[in-house]
């Protein structure tokens, strides 16, 4: 027998066969179950696997169709759409808007028409006559580059007619003609230049020579000793963003400033040689200064440091110089606000509207400053000097920025989430006066302007109107407030109505703004200028 041994019995010999037999299972089974963990070790990898790459794809998808807990609903369809701007202007491919594409592309805008879903309507020319009906007709999120009533501060006779402060005195033909005569008489040695709204033709004449009897002009002072740089007259342009009337709120860019230098020296002067004394397209630049090239150029300053160097450096004060800039700028909004107030009244809301214009100063040799024109849609195309690209956009990125277009969604109080608004800005971040409105004072009454700003005594629009405000002032980044003015925090806590005239003058609506501004300065000194 096979394995047998001729020494053993045969039974002795069975049954270690038997043994040897049984000393096999106990291995295959080992075998089994080794097999069967690493199976089963396996299924749990792949288990894992398929388990992280559902997840994964969850949250892919999430990320591009984020929902609202409690409401599955996607919250790009609510409120972060494809933003589109609807750019209306004529030759609009000729270069000149360039800047103006390129900083809504930036901002994720896509360009649309006057049929598509769109959110902001740039104009290059003032609209409201031409898109009549869209205009009054507007979403409550769409936003507009213009104001109704505008033309009140940039046409040239209405402004240069209005009898301000800082504007040289001048007169409307014919209506004025006697007044200008009487005027020249008693002044024999001014000279004067007569214009229109289509600022062409500007040259200094005699009296004798100006046509009097000319419709839609005026007669203008002539600034005849103005400050000069490397022997340049020379012009400062302001810009300057309308946020909001009644109540009005103005801002202007305060880091940068244009600086356009007349093509010839000043001196010997010849009334008949225009590029002395008129800044013409072919403007000399600042960079082309010598004595401004080194800060500007070189040392990579603005052109409002630049200039603020220069004036330092000649013994000038370029702080009062610009703070009567912005008490020209806020006494000409005040001027004019009841104008746009009247033009706004047709419309559902002013809300939707804001505005950049550009403000034109000169100085004179002693540093008195004067107003010389406010330019509409000012030019904002860096053809004719290529360094002039980051100013042109930062302007354009600052005031989309200040006036919420360039976040989403444009406007927070007409749709999406309660959540989301509150996110921005909360009723309870627009309160002030603790004291004052826990008082018996204001607890029965909201008659005064301060109590009238407590909670309970806000109505819709005024909360609206302030949350507005508040974002302003937190996304404002290089833009300065201009109205309501700035304070000092001790001028702030130690106000008293009847010493501040200023105050007094102002309507109730304004007066409520103002006094907004000048609480929030108290809580907080970053609000007071």
């Amino acid at each position: 027998m096979k394995g047998s041994s001729p020494y053993m019995p045969r039974y002795e010999q069975d049954v270690l066969n038997r043994l040897h037999g049984r000393s096999r299972g106990p291995n295959r089974m080992l075998y089994m179950v080794a097999a069967i963990l690493a199976f089963g070790v396996f299924l749990t990898l792949v288990n894992i696997y398929e388990l992280r790459r559902i997840q994964h794809e969850h949250e892919h998808h999430m990320a591009r169709n984020p929902t609202v807990e409690g409401r599955g609903e996607p919250l790009h369809s609510m409120s972060s759409k494809q933003k589109i701007v609807w750019v209306h202007a004529k030759h609009m491919n000729s270069g000149y808007l360039k800047h103006v594409f390129s900083v809504f592309e930036r901002l994720g805008y896509t360009r649309g028409g006057k049929a598509s879903n769109w959110d902001v309507l740039w104009a290059h020319d003032y609209p409201f006559a031409e898109l009549k009906t869209v205009l009054h007709n507007l979403n409550p999120h769409q936003k507009v580059n213009h104001f109704p009533g505008s033309g009140y501060i940039t046409n040239k006779v209405s402004l240069a007619t209005s009898d301000l402060k800082f504007i040289p005195k001048a007169f409307k033909m014919p209506k004025d003609k006697d007044k200008l005569l009487e005027h020249a008489k008693e002044y024999p040695e001014k000279m004067w230049v007569q214009k229109s709204n289509n600022h062409r033709g500007i040259r200094i004449l005699q009296l004798n020579q100006l046509d009097l009897t000319s419709d839609n002009t005026f007669i203008q002072e002539y600034i005849a000793k103005p400050f000069l740089i490397d022997k340049r007259k020379f012009d400062i342009g302001i810009y300057t963003i309308l946020t909001s009337i009644n109540p009005l709120r103005v801002y202007i860019l305060d880091t940068e400033l244009l600086l356009r230098f007349c093509a010839a020296d000043y001196y010997p002067f010849d009334a008949s040689i225009l590029k002395k004394y008129v800044v013409a397209d072919d403007y000399t630049a600042t960079w082309q200064l010598p004595s401004l090239k080194k800060i500007y150029s070189d040392m990579g300053h603005t052109h409002k440091e630049t200039l603020s160097y220069y004036l330092r450096q000649h013994g000038k004060n370029d702080t009062k110089l610009f703070m009567e800039v912005r008490e020209s700028i806020q006494e000409v909004y005040l001027k004019k606000e009841k104008f746009l107030i009247q033009s706004g009244a047709g419309y559902k809301s002013t809300r939707n509207f804001f505005e950049l214009v550009r403000f034109d100063f000169v100085f004179d040799e002693d540093m008195n400053l004067y107003l010389m024109e406010v330019n509409m849609s000012p030019n904002l195309s860096s053809a004719h000097f290529k360094e002039n690209t980051l100013l042109y956009e930062q302007v354009i990125f600052n005031m989309l920025h200040l006036t919420g277009v360039a976040r989403a969604p444009n406007d927070i109080f007409s749709r999406g989430l309660i959540e989301e608004k509150n996110m921005q800005v909360a009723l309870k971040d627009v309160q002030v006066l603790s004291e004052g409105c826990n008082s018996a004072v204001c607890q029965q009454s909201c008659s005064s302007v301060e109590c009238n700003l407590c909670h309970r005594c806000l109505d819709l629009n005024w909360k609206n109107a302030l949350r507005t405000a508040y974002l302003e002032h937190m996304n404002r980044r290089n833009c300065r407030r201009v109205f309501p003015p700035s304070f000092t925090q001790e001028f702030a806590k130690n106000w008293k109505e009847s010493t501040d005239t200023f105050y007094k003058n102002l309507s109730l609506s304004n007066q409520k703004i103002y006094t907004w501004f000048r609480l929030k300065c108290i809580q907080d000194l970053t609000w007071c200028h």
